[in-house]
């Protein structure tokens, strides 16, 4: 059995992971829990939960911003252990330092060509597709509209709308909106009492689909530890 270990990491060591072995290649901007994966001592990369991209993602569960958070990144190298036990443990981590969240909510994207598989053998409950909402293509990368917003929130040039302050911004006169993907919804409830008021939206499991990906930039890199990432493993795996 290879040997597994999850801890806090820093938010060098979650970039680092994120660039390197997620789709996106990127890390969300909104407030964070970043939880290190490391297998047989080395760094294999980090789970994240965060607020998302949508601050009322809660509502419609009738939960607060304070009790509803998203899965926002499974970013892992080549590895040993099944994914569904990494994200097991890492919402153990989630409920000790998050006691007052009663519900996990994770999405996956079809254009990306995922389905939800990793849910699917978590026991996750599938909610069916969200709403398309609108996207933007900066420097070559997809990034979802209101996160967009909410990095240029405190970045207003009057008489300029988001795309106009996004090129500005993001330094990219070729930016532009394109229609957003209806991803996958999944749901994990951390009491019974959430659990009983979501399970009446369950729905079968959708299989995956061979259909054309989006193609995001490839970072090239290895699975060598930057300084950073040496200081979370000292720390990760120190007594």
């Amino acid at each position: 059995m290879s040997s597994l270990r999850l801890d806090w990491c820093s938010h060098k060591a979650a970039k680092y992971a994120c660039e390197r072995w997620h789709y996106t290649r990127l890390v969300p901007r909104n407030k964070l829990v970043k939880i290190g994966v490391w297998e047989e001592g080395h760094f294999i990369g980090v789970v994240i939960f965060g607020t998302g991209a949508c601050d009322a993602l809660g509502h419609r569960f009738g939960l607060s911003g304070f009790e509803c958070c998203e899965l926002v990144r499974v970013a892992l190298r080549q590895h040993k252990v099944p994914v569904t036990r990494i994200v097991s443990i890492a919402l153990t981590f989630l409920r000790r330092a998050c006691p007052k969240i009663r519900l996990v909510v994770a999405f996956a994207d079809p254009e990306a060509g995922h389905h939800g598989g990793i849910y699917q053998a978590g026991n996750w409950i599938y909610s069916g597709r969200s709403e398309p909402s609108d996207e933007l293509v900066i420097n070559g990368r997809r990034m979802h509209g209101r996160a967009v917003r909410s990095t240029l929130r405190g970045y207003v040039i009057p008489g300029h709308n988001t795309l106009e302050r996004a090129r500005i911004f993001y330094r990219d006169p070729k930016a532009t909106i394109v229609k957003g993907s209806s991803k996958h919804r999944y749901l994990m409830p951390l009491d019974d009492g959430i659990r009983g008021q979501v399970l009446c939206l369950a729905q079968p499991y959708p299989k995956r689909v061979k259909q054309a990906m989006i193609t995001y930039p490839v970072v090239s890199g290895g699975a060598a530890p930057t300084d950073a990432l040496q200081l979370s493993n000292e720390l990760a795996l120190s007594p």
